[in-house]
């Protein structure tokens, strides 16, 4: 049972539970609402638990009014403890007495597990009932191992990359909060990634890089061999990308009325660019004699050319005269690169005044600029480097997509 109420933001994983949406308001105060239904409290019990066990969080949701159990990394005898700290609460000391991991300090008056029994898990089923614990001291589960995000680094991985794998380990670490990384098997990985798939329903794309993510540590980090982590991968879905046409294409551009924006958009179709790829642009990038836009450190740290349209090196050149870009070809307004999410706002407000309905992401423009070359006859293996594939199927995809031929074939209808 779910109600429309007002709630606070609570982050499992780093992220809104059920996304900022309708949600059930936890806590002492929960039952005292004037709700048209109400819970006894084995129900509320049993609701939070089903939710904990389907989601297991990394931080627990508040529990409004409750009284609070704080979590703390620290060392008791020289070993690594988490510390268990409250304000006197008899209901927290008989709860904690019942939980056998739990040792008492009577002289510093603090409770502790020591941090190889430590289960977050396990302590949210215990104790998450009645109380709110606080995780935020606790760091366990939000750091990745040493030298994680610097083998990435070093190996000049994307920052979009670091940052994907780096949140997607830290689940994987707290998933296995109770074992240490070197005894997890290949089968409790898969097991991992199938709970994943089941209770989150995590996309194709979103599992390989989640599988992705967790070779990385093994395989690069502990240099590991890789036979030990063949993990079972989904069947990719042959799922083809939209495209606009060349009308709806110019009609997009066309209500634009900001050079810089208009800028932007036109660059991403006419070169075919990633949104990444177009916020890297340097002035020095822009080569109005041969009339190509060098592209650095695209997708695989590769370098490439790709064509520079007369319509946009007009408009560059308005732009350029306007705005007096420094370093970055498009700047914010404060200096430094353009945002991704900047463009992607003006895309759609963009597609707002223009009218259309599809569903369009800059890298739509993307995959219409190299649609279109097809259409145009141009050889495949130049859209290939124009884009800036390794591999000649990811390019063919756009066979799929082009009218060139399908235009020509009559239906039997007509």
């Amino acid at each position: 049972m779910i109600w429309n109420t007002q709630w606070q933001r609570y982050y499992i994983s780093d992220k809104l539970f059920f996304y900022n949406t309708s949600c059930i308001l936890f806590g002492d105060d929960f039952r005292n609402k004037n709700l048209s239904t109400n819970l006894n409290l084995s129900e509320y019990n049993l609701l939070l638990n089903n939710i904990l066990s389907i989601f297991r969080p990394n931080k627990l949701i508040t529990l409004q009014n409750s009284p609070q159990i704080t979590l703390s990394e620290g060392f008791y005898a020289e070993k690594p403890v988490v510390f268990v700290d409250f304000e006197f609460n008899w209901e927290i000391i008989n709860s904690i007495k019942s939980y056998s991991k739990a040792k008492y300090i009577g002289k510093n008056k603090r409770w502790f597990v020591r941090r190889e029994l430590f289960n977050f898990n396990e302590m949210i089923a215990h104790f998450g009932n009645k109380f709110h614990l606080n995780s935020d001291q606790l760091q366990i589960y939000f750091a990745t191992p040493q030298n994680y995000e610097a083998t990435l680094k070093r190996k000049r991985y994307s920052e979009s990359t670091i940052k994907t794998y780096t949140n997607y380990f830290k689940d994987f670490t707290a998933y296995f909060s109770n074992k240490e990384l070197l005894e997890i098997t290949t089968e409790e990985i898969n097991n991992y990634i199938l709970e994943l798939i089941n209770s989150k329903n995590i996309s194709t794309s979103q599992q390989n890089q989640r599988i992705n993510a967790i070779k990385f540590y093994y395989e690069k980090v502990l240099k590991g061999p890789q036979q030990l982590y063949l993990i079972e991968r989904p069947r990719s879905k042959t799922k083809l990308p939209n495209v606009l046409s060349k009308k709806e294409i110019s009609r997009l551009i066309n209500t634009i009325d900001n050079i810089k924006h208009k800028c932007i958009i036109s660059i991403i179709y006419s070169a075919g660019l990633r949104r990444s790829e177009v916020l890297n642009i340097k002035t020095e990038d822009i080569d109005s004699d041969r009339m190509l836009i060098k592209i650095s450190d695209g997708k695989g740290n590769k370098d490439r050319y790709t064509l520079l349209s007369t319509k946009l090196l007009e408009d560059l050149r308005i732009y350029y005269k306007e705005y007096k870009p420094n370093k970055w070809l498009f700047e914010g307004q404060t200096g430094g690169k353009y945002s991704a999410e900047s463009v992607a706002k003006i895309l759609k407000k963009a597609l707002l005044r223009s009218g259309i309905r599809k569903k369009v992401t800059p890298h739509t423009l993307r995959h219409s600029f190299a649609t279109h070359l097809l259409e145009q006859g141009i050889d495949l293996r130049y859209i290939q480097e124009l884009l800036g594939h390794n591999n000649s199927k990811t390019t063919e995809i756009y066979t799929h997509v082009s009218n060139k031929q399908l235009g020509t074939i009559k239906s039997p209808l007509d």
